[in-house]
């Protein structure tokens, strides 16, 4: 499903599998890079959906991953190989993936195991930058649902897209949740002033005041 002329859904249900979270590819001046994994499983259909847009192994620069929990990363390992690129996640949910937590990645929820995870790129702190063609990504950690949830922010066809995986939570100590800290990033998420929200179970949403008001229902 394409959302401007350089951002596609190719994953998700609809697109791969029910269980997995929405999966966005993004492709600037010939270089790409996808947005979560999915939960693993349909590896064939989601590579098939990548590459009917062009985009091959050594085009994909990296594997943004918005959280750990396993919707969104239980198909990372096998994506990363397919593509030959960097896993990148930030440092508080990495450990939870390098040690293969079924509780805190929500494997549990599932009745699967979490393989140990790798990431390759570790982030840290508030804001990082990163470089994608011609085009910069900023991702923005926003803490609450888990503690190193991450949104990531581009421009794309003069539109300001906000990629906030799981705005709407939930909650829940399995994934050491902080409910203040859930509130704030909602808050400085809705301020940003996004045109297109890319949510991971909620679709896509289009005009300003309709992803401010998406992401403020959830305070």
């Amino acid at each position: 499903m394409q959302i401007t002329s350089e951002i596609w859904q190719v994953g998700g249900e609809g697109f791969t599998a029910a269980a997995d979270a929405a999966v966005y590819l993004l492709r600037f001046a010939g270089r790409a890079a996808i947005v979560d994994a999915g939960c693993g499983g349909h590896g064939d259909r989601l590579a098939a959906n990548i590459h009917a847009l062009g985009v091959e192994p050594g085009q994909v620069d990296y594997l943004l991953l918005t959280h750990c929990h396993f919707d969104h990363t239980g198909g990372a390992a096998d994506l990363a190989a397919r593509f030959d690129c960097p896993i990148v996640a930030h440092e508080l949910d990495a450990g939870a993936l390098a040690s293969g937590d079924d509780r805190l990645t929500a494997a549990n929820w599932y009745g699967l195991p979490m393989p140990p995870l790798a990431v390759d790129r570790i982030l840290t702190g508030d804001i990082n930058t990163l470089t994608l063609g011609d085009r910069q990504i900023t991702a923005i950690h926003i803490p609450g649902h888990t503690p190193g949830s991450l949104a990531y922010q581009v421009d794309s066809d003069g539109q300001r897209v906000l990629f906030g995986q799981d705005v709407h939570g939930p909650l829940h100590a399995d994934f050491a949740s902080d409910e203040t800290a859930y509130r704030r990033s909602l808050a400085r998420l809705a301020d940003i002033g996004a045109d297109i929200l890319c949510e991971g179970h909620f679709g896509v949403f289009h005009g300003a005041d309709r992803v401010r008001d998406f992401i403020r229902s959830f305070l």
